[in-house]
C-alpha cells in the first residue's frame, strides 16, 4: 500500500501537480498513518504566521519587483561600465557587479536574466568577448546576488533554521565577495586572451552615471549599513527599502506609475503566496520527520559510515548540488530541518551551514541538465541547452571551487559575524 502511494506521488509531481499540494498531502498521509491529527499541518501553517521576520519577505519582494519595472537595470548596468569598463575585463566586471547587486534587491534569478541580459549580452559581444562566454557569464550571474543582503533566500534559509537573519547575512558576504572576485579575475583572463580593449575613463559618463541613479546609490548603503549598524532590524530593513524603492521609483524618477503600482503588487504577492503556502506544507512534513527522529535515523546511518565532518560536508555539497537544481523553495524548507541536526552532530556551526547551503543553492542554479538559470538563459537568447552547458562549465568549475574553499575554510563565514558581534 504504502508503495503504492508513493508511485501516486511521483507520478503526480510528474504530471506536474503543485508543489504545495504534494507536500501538503504527503504530509497528511504520514500523520494519518501515525495516528497524529492533521491539523499538525495548520499548526505549522499558524506558526508560520507567527513569526516576526516574515514580514521581510513580502516587502522585499514587492520592492524587488518596483525596480524590475522600473529603468533601475538600465542605470545600474551605466554606472557600473562607468566605473570598470576602463580597467581589463571590466565591461564583464561591470556586469557581475550590476547583476550581482539587482539580484541580491529583487531576489530572483530570473528577473536578472531577463532584465539585465538583454543589456549585457549585447554590450560584452560588441567589445569582443566570445558569445560562449558572454552566454556563460549571463547564466552564472542570474544568481550571483543570493550571498549578499536582502536576498531572499537568505531570509528563508534563517526562518526555517531557526537562526539570526542578520548573522547569516554577514555569514554569506565574505563568501560572496570571494565569488565575485573569482569570476572578474576570470573575466580578466579572457579580456586579455581575446584582446578585448578596454572603455577609456570618462570623469563626464561617471558623473552622468551618477547623477541618473543618483537615488539608487544610497540603498545598498542605508539597507546594509542601517541592519549592521544597528538602526533597523531585517524586517524593518524591508520596510525602509520598501518605502525608499515608492518614492524613488514613482514620485522621483517616475519609472512607474501610481497606476500600474497595484499590478504589481499583484504580481509580487503572487510568488509570496506560492513561496508561503510550499513554506507552510513543507514545515508541516519536515514536522513529521522530525516527530519520527528521521535526522536520528539519517546521523546513524551517516556515523557508520562517515566518520569524519570533512567526508560529511563532502558528501552534503555532492547531495545538495543536486537537490537544488530543482525547486529551490521546496528544497530550503524541507532539506534544512532534516540536515540541520545532522550537521550539528558533526560538529558543524549551523551559520556556517547556512553559507554553505546558500552557496549550493547559487551554484544549483547553473549545474547542468536542471539548473533553472539554463532555461531561462535558453529562453531568453533563444540557444540550445548542450551550448548552454559548454558556456558555464569554466564558471561552474571557479564556483565549484570557491566552494571547496568555503566549505573547508569555515572562518571565512563565520569571521564577520563574530566581528560585528551579532547574537
Amino acid at each position: 500500500m504504502t508503495a503504492l502511494v508513493l508511485i501516486g506521488f511521483g507520478v503526480m509531481a510528474l504530471a506536474g501537480s503543485p508543489v504545495f499540494a504534494l507536500l501538503g498531502a504527503l504530509a497528511l498521509w504520514l500523520f494519518h498513518g501515525a495516528g497524529i491529527q492533521s491539523s499538525a499541518v495548520i499548526i505549522e501553517l499558524a506558526r508560520l504566521a507567527s513569526l516576526p521576520s516574515l514580514i521581510a519577505v513580502p516587502l522585499f519582494t514587492f520592492a524587488g519587483y518596483l525596480l524590475a519595472e522600473s529603468k533601475a537595470p538600465q542605470r545600474l548596468v551605466a554606472l557600473a561600465e562607468s566605473l570598470f569598463g576602463w580597467l581589463p575585463g571590466g565591461v564583464a566586471v561591470a556586469g557581475l557587479c550590476a547583476c550581482a547587486l539587482f539580484t541580491a534587491f529583487t531576489g530572483a534569478s530570473g528577473v536578472t536574466i531577463i532584465a539585465l541580459g538583454g543589456l549585457i549580452y549585447p554590450l560584452l559581444r560588441r567589445q569582443g568577448y566570445p558569445e560562449s562566454f558572454s552566454l556563460g557569464l549571463i547564466t552564472t550571474t542570474g544568481s550571483l546576488g543570493l550571498m549578499f543582503p536582502p536576498s531572499l533566500p537568505i531570509i528563508l534559509y534563517a526562518l526555517v533554521g531557526k537562526i539570526s537573519v542578520d548573522k547569516l547575512f554577514a555569514a554569506a558576504a565574505l563568501p560572496g565577495l570571494l565569488i565575485l572576485a573569482a569570476l572578474s579575475f576570470y573575466a580578466v583572463v579572457v579580456a586579455k586572451r581575446e584582446g578585448v580593449k578596454p572603455i577609456p575613463f570618462s570623469w563626464d559618463a561617471l558623473r552622468r552615471a551618477a547623477r541618473d541613479a543618483a537615488w539608487e546609490i544610497p540603498l545598498p548603503l542605508v539597507i546594509i549599513g542601517g541592519i549592521y549598524g544597528g538602526l533597523f532590524t531585517a524586517s524593518e530593513a524591508a520596510a525602509v527599502m520598501c518605502f525608499y524603492v515608492l518614492i524613488a521609483e514613482v514620485l522621483i524618477y517616475k519609472d512607474v506609475s501610481w497606476r500600474k503600482i497595484p499590478e504589481v503588487a499583484r504580481q509580487s504577492m503572487i510568488l509570496v503566496g506560492s513561496i508561503l503556502i510550499v513554506l507552510g506544507c513543507a514545515l508541516g512534513l519536515t514536522s513529521y520527520m522530525i516527530d519520527a527522529d528521521i535526522p536520528g535515523r539519517i546521523f546513524a546511518f551517516l556515523h557508520e559510515h562517515v566518520k569524519s565532518p570533512w567526508g560529511f560536508l563532502a558528501l552534503l555539497n555532492v547531495f545538495l548540488l543536486i537537490v537544488n537544481m530543482v525547486e529551490i523553495f521546496s528544497a530550503i524548507v524541507i532539506v534544512v530541518p532534516l540536515i540541520a541536526p545532522v550537521a550539528v552532530q558533526y560538529g558543524i556551526d549551523p551559520v556556517h551551514l547556512g553559507a554553505l547551503f546558500l552557496l549550493n543553492l547559487e551554484i544549483g542554479y547553473m549545474t547542468p541538465p536542471l539548473g533553472l538559470n539554463l532555461f531561462l538563459s535558453s529562453r531568453r537568447f533563444d540557444k540550445p541547452l548542450p551550448g548552454l552547458y559548454r558556456a558555464v562549465a569554466p564558471f561552474w568549475i571557479l564556483l565549484v571551487g570557491a566552494l571547496m574553499v568555503v566549505t573547508y575554510c569555515p572562518s571565512l563565514s563565520l569571521w564577520l559575524p563574530k566581528l560585528l558581534k551579532l547574537p
